[in-house]
């Protein structure tokens, strides 16, 4: 995975109008809604023909492979593209929002109106549209700290929970046709 700091800057150097937590929620959408992990993905995230395609090891392509890999591996390593820890709370708690926004907008490019959905899915996805619709603290205790944490854990497990369903359950069902 791509360090934060260099995702930002390729954010730049493409003037995309997004924060590497909201992309980077965007392209696992995407992939976990079913969309294709191709370099091209930003045009696709951001539904805008006119993005650049991402050079080769630049590190929106690194992050799209780190991001496909960690998804489609059965150890659940899967990781958030957030600040750092030692990051203030609102900053993380904001890009965590953000990050969720970025998830719903690729997942239904992807997973269309009506995907096939577990119940769990389902009341995840809701959970994740709740999330992305809140706003970040200015400040916080030990507590907020512990909840976030919980809230990160949550919307990691969300997305493996969406991709199995949407991704790994769709290959299974079609290997057995």
């Amino acid at each position: 995975m791509p360090d934060p700091s260099e995702v930002d800057a390729e954010i730049r150097r493409l003037a995309l109008a997004s924060p590497a937590s909201e992309l980077h929620g965007g392209l696992c959408g995407w992939l976990a809604g079913g969309g294709a992990p191709v370099r091209e993905w930003p045009a696709r995230v951001l539904v805008d023909d006119t993005l650049p395609t991402p050079a080769e090891d630049s590190p929106l392509d690194r992050l799209r492979t780190a991001s496909a890999a960690q998804l489609e591996d059965r150890s659940f390593d899967f990781a958030l593209l957030l600040p750092a820890a030692d990051a203030p709370l609102v900053e993380r708690s904001g890009a965590l929002f953000d990050w969720c926004r970025g998830f719903l907008g690729g997942f239904g490019l992807a997973a269309g109106a009506n995907p096939k959905l577990s119940e769990e899915s389902t009341e995840a996805l809701g959970d994740l549209a709740k999330l992305a619709g809140a706003q970040a603290q200015d400040d916080g205790d030990e507590e907020d700290e512990a909840a976030l944490a919980e809230i990160e854990e949550f919307v990691r497990v969300a997305t493996l929970l969406l991709h199995g369903d949407c991704v790994l359950a769709a290959r299974h069902r079609q290997s057995l046709n």
